[in-house]
């Protein structure tokens, strides 16, 4: 799996359908309509995210095969 920043995530995330909601500290908030989930993603700076943070993100907002 190719490594991808906080910010990166959250542009793949808008660019499928997802909305910003609110940022708690360094986290991004989105939801998206008819889910009944939010998801987090940690932006510290441009750093890359861990493997498995990454991956539980994508697979939650079902986008871990589109990578």
């Amino acid at each position: 799996m190719k490594a991808l920043s906080g910010k990166e995530v959250c542009k793949l995330l808008e660019q499928h359908g997802w909305i910003l909601r609110r940022i708690t500290g360094s986290h991004h908030i989105y939801t998206k309509h008819g889910r009944s989930m939010w998801l987090s993603v940690p932006v510290h700076h441009s750093k890359s995210l861990k493997r498995g943070i990454l991956r539980d993100i994508l697979k939650n907002a079902d986008l871990l095969d589109k990578i």
